[in-house]
């Protein structure tokens, strides 16, 4: 069985060896993650001072005009999730009293910034909303959103979706980043380079819309932009399996393979070459009028990220020119104070080769900060304190899948959580020396997923790697910060966009 399952892997153009162990992995699902506790501020999350923001807006922009800043944003994701309810609706007998998202968008329908361009296709039918709303043809201005034959926005990414009307202009989340990006991501040569991870199917598109504004932006201001694209590899696909953990075929024979979820996109941020790279999600954008903490934070955490690269990177050259008490005990310095890690108890009990050899390692490493917003809701995926195999102990970011709920430990430690994760990330991804690190090696293969799903009504397993900012960063020095909520406002359904920070 095993040498035929082999040959076909290698037919369909996959990599047996990583098959096999995706195989194991459903059979014996992932490890939960030791967790001492959450991080919170002063113990793991740091808070900004007036004076502190005041500081890094004075020599963040200075810094980054000598250097390689790249924005990378996730954007192949599809549209459709948003419009859920809205295509429920489609498909069922169009009784408005039966579903309230669906009165409310109707309800509050001027105030998305698709309107005029919903009306426009409505009109070359010889109706309009309004006339529409009047008759209670409900379900003809949603075909007209949501269908191919009109707007298209049910197959659409979200990133080409009219989010924010302005006075004279709408503007995509795609357009939003842009403007964004000359905000706190201009680079040497006053260049704004923005990196998008795109769906194959949606590249053209994602071109065209771009190609039509970088042009006047960069007439408007100073700045020349640098765009590129990239698609998740067909490679970092994982294996589907059926409830008994056996390869799931296709009606063809083949088996099914499945896109691997976004820590598929560590592959694509490690062909990235640049000195500071941000990432943000492609729907968390807000109008021009609430880009002042944004812009404001994000100066603070690439300023911070610098100041601290630049005390580990001092400490790594000190400790090349020579082997010292003196140098093994700054490097160390820097990890704890600096870098706020904690070391094991027994470090300082090693001889000095053998700490010269565990804190250069814990030095030599990716980094990264990140922003963390305060926990409004159910306690969920956030920033933790785990324990690691060397006894010493690293901030991660967690989801609730890899907490055992049953642990009454974890539980707490799940419970006592003050923040979680918006998505908000900068990146040093260079070594001391200014060679790029393979990010691929810091990666733990042991915090994938495993989620349930089904395929033309038949159950199925499928294999998510381990997320991009969970354990695909697992080995990365992390830093947290706490920043506003205003910085957060994501995109989950289509009614978010009345809310007033996309108003």
């Amino acid at each position: 069985m095993n040498a035929e399952l082999i040959e076909k892997i290698k037919k369909q153009g996959m990599n047996p060896e990583l098959v096999l162990q995706q195989i194991e992995n459903f059979k014996n699902g992932f490890p939960f993650l030791k967790i001492t506790g959450p991080a919170t501020p002063e113990h793991g999350i740091r808070i900004m001072e007036e004076k502190d923001l005041e500081h890094f807006h004075q020599t963040y922009p200075d810094k980054a005009s000598k250097i390689e800043v790249v924005k990378f944003v996730p954007a192949s994701g599809a549209a459709s999730r948003m419009f859920k309810d809205l295509f429920s609706f489609l498909d069922g007998d169009g009784d408005l009293s039966k579903s309230k998202f669906v009165q409310k968008f109707m309800d509050q329908i001027e105030k998305f910034a698709f309107y005029d361009d919903l009306n426009e296709v409505l009109k070359s039918r010889g109706t309009r909303i309004t006339d529409c709303l009047d008759r209670k043809d409900y379900k003809e201005i949603l075909a007209a959103l949501l269908l191919e034959d009109g707007l298209g926005y049910g197959s659409l990414p979200k990133g080409l979706l009219k989010f924010h009307r302005y006075e004279n202009d709408t503007r995509t989340p795609a357009y939003e980043h842009l403007i964004e990006g000359m905000q706190y991501a201009v680079g040497k040569g006053k260049k704004v380079k923005i990196h998008f991870t795109v769906s194959p199917e949606h590249e053209e598109k994602f071109r065209a819309e771009i190609d039509g504004i970088v042009p006047i932006l960069e007439e408007e201001s100073e700045y020349t932009f640098e765009i590129s694209y990239s698609q998740q590899k067909k490679s970092t696909d994982t294996i589907a399996v059926t409830m008994d953990n056996e390869p799931f075929l296709e009606e063809d024979g083949s088996i099914l393979f499945r896109p691997a979820g976004h820590g598929a996109l560590l592959e694509n941020l490690n062909d990235i070459a640049a000195d500071l790279i941000f990432i943000k999600n492609i729907d968390n954008v807000v109008p021009d009028r609430l880009k002042g903490p944004t812009k404001q934070y994000k100066q603070a955490i690439g300023g911070l990220l610098l100041e601290i690269q630049e005390k580990v990177f001092d400490a790594l050259r000190q400790l090349d020119q020579e082997i010292s008490s003196d140098s093994v005990q700054n490097a160390k310095d820097v990890f704890v104070e600096a870098l706020g890690g904690k070391l094991p108890s027994h470090y300082d009990a090693l001889p000095l080769m053998e700490q010269y050899q565990f804190i250069k390692g814990k030095l030599d490493r990716p980094i990264r900060v990140c922003g963390m917003v305060k926990n409004t809701g159910e306690p969920g995926g956030g920033p933790f304190w785990i324990l690691e195999e060397d006894g010493s102990q690293s901030l991660q970011i967690l989801e609730t899948a890899q907490i055992n709920l049953a642990d009454p430990d974890s539980e707490r430690h799940l419970q006592a959580a003050t923040h979680f994760n918006p998505v908000d990330l900068v990146c040093g991804t260079r070594n001391y020396k200014g060679e790029k690190f393979d990010l691929l090696q810091f990666r733990d293969m042991n915090t994938g997923f495993i989620t349930e799903k089904s395929k033309s009504g038949r159950e199925l397993k499928a294999l998510e790697l381990p997320g991009l900012w969970n354990g695909s960063m697992s080995g990365w020095n992390t830093l947290f910060v706490e920043v506003p909520l205003i910085t957060f406002n994501p995109v989950k359904t289509v009614n978010d966009l009345l809310r007033d920070e996309h108003q």
